[in-house]
């Protein structure tokens, strides 16, 4: 079974869900996302269930660079 993660997100919410997918094999992660109409520049991402592994609002950050992207990769693969 996949690996639920939920993205509450940005703007570049699909770039960033179609580069996380590729990094996977198909069937083990599935992204959602949830926009924020009320708030602007949140992006949270969590490992559905509870666990938070990527938060700008906590210091985080966009994903903007390759090691932002490696933490996040990092904690789903350890979840799988």
């Amino acid at each position: 079974m996949a690996i639920k993660i939920h993205v509450v997100y940005w703007p570049k919410y699909e770039k960033f869900k179609k580069e996380l997918l590729s990094l996977f094999e198909p069937g083990q992660i599935e992204v959602t996302g949830e926009g924020t109409p009320n708030s602007t520049g949140k992006f949270e991402v969590e490992i559905v269930g509870g666990k938070l592994i990527h938060s700008k609002m906590n210091g985080d950050g966009f994903v903007n660079n390759k090691e932002k992207m490696e933490k996040i990769v990092e904690a789903i693969r350890a979840a799988l």
